[in-house]
C-alpha cells in the first residue's frame, strides 16, 4: 500500500510540474534567467573585491614592515657608532650602554625581518588570488554579455513563434480544419510534439554555459599569447636601438 501511495505521489508531482512548465511564460523565464545571472555576477564581483582588498591590505602591512626593519637597522648602526665613539673617548660605561642598545635593536630587527618575510609570503599568495579573482570576473562578464545577446535572440524567436501560431490558427479557422469534437487532429499532435522538442532545444542552449566558459578561456589564452609575443617584439626593437 505504501508503495502505491509513493508511486501516486510521484505521478502527481510530475504532472503538476509539467503543467506548471506548460503554463509558464517563456518571456518571464528568460528574464528570470538573466536576472539570476546578473545577481550571480554581482556576488562574484563582491567576492573578488574582498580578495583584492585583502591583497591591498597585506601590501600596506608589508610596506610598513619594510620601513620598520630599515628603521631598526639604522638605529642599530647608530648605536654601534656611538659605542665606538664612547670607547675611543675612554668612556667604557657609556660604550657598554650603547652596545646594549645596539644588541636590543638587532634582536628587534631579527623579529621584524621574520615578520616581514611572513608578510611577503602572504602577500604573494594574496596577489595570486587577486589575479584569479579578476580573471573570474572578466570571464563571467563576457559570459553575461553573451547571455544578454542570447536573450534578444530568444525573445525575437518567441515573438515569431507567437505570430506563426496565430497565423496557423487563423488558417485553420479559414479552412474549416479545426475539429468540432474533443479528438485532436494529427496536425495538433505534431504541433504539440514539435513545441516540446523546440522548448527542450532552447533549454539545452541555455544550459551550455560551461562550454561557453571554456571557449572564453581559450579566447583569453590566445589573446595572452599574442600579447606576450607583441611584448617580446617591442623588447627586441628596444634592444636593437640600444645597440645602434
Amino acid at each position: 500500500m505504501l508503495k502505491v501511495i509513493r508511486r501516486a505521489w510521484r505521478y502527481i508531482v510530475a504532472a503538476l510540474s509539467g503543467r506548471l512548465d506548460e503554463l509558464s511564460d517563456p518571456r518571464i523565464q528568460i528574464e528570470q534567467a538573466i536576472q539570476e545571472a546578473k545577481e550571480q555576477h554581482q556576488r562574484l564581483t563582491q567576492q573578488a573585491a574582498a580578495v583584492i582588498g585583502n591583497e591591498r591590505e597585506l601590501e600596506m602591512k608589508y610596506a610598513r614592515a619594510i620601513e620598520e626593519a630599515e628603521k631598526l637597522q639604522a638605529n642599530a648602526r647608530q648605536a654601534i657608532m656611538l659605542a665606538e665613539q664612547a670607547s675611543t673617548a675612554g668612556d667604557a660605561q657609556k660604550a657598554a650602554s650603547y652596545e646594549d642598545s645596539a644588541k636590543a635593536f638587532a634582536s628587534r630587527l631579527v623579529a621584524a625581518e621574520t615578520a616581514m618575510e611572513d608578510m611577503k609570503t602572504m602577500h604573494g599568495h594574496a596577489k595570486q588570488a587577486s589575479a584569479q579573482a579578476r580573471a573570474a570576473v572578466e570571464n563571467n562578464a563576457m559570459a553575461l554579455q553573451k547571455k544578454i545577446a542570447e536573450r534578444m535572440r530568444l525573445l525575437s524567436q518567441l515573438d515569431q513563434a507567437k505570430m506563426q501560431e496565430q497565423l496557423n490558427k487563423a488558417m485553420g479557422d479559414l479552412t474549416g480544419l479545426t475539429p468540432q469534437g474533443e479528438t485532436p487532429t494529427m496536425d495538433q499532435v505534431r504541433e504539440k510534439i514539435e513545441k516540446r522538442y523546440a522548448r527542450a532545444l532552447g533549454e539545452a542552449e541555455l544550459s551550455s554555459n560551461s562550454v561557453e566558459a571554456r571557449m572564453i578561456e581559450v579566447e583569453r589564452a590566445a589573446i595572452d599569447v599574442e600579447g606576450a609575443a607583441r611584448l617580446e617584439a617591442i623588447k627586441e626593437s628596444m634592444r636593437r636601438k640600444e645597440v645602434e
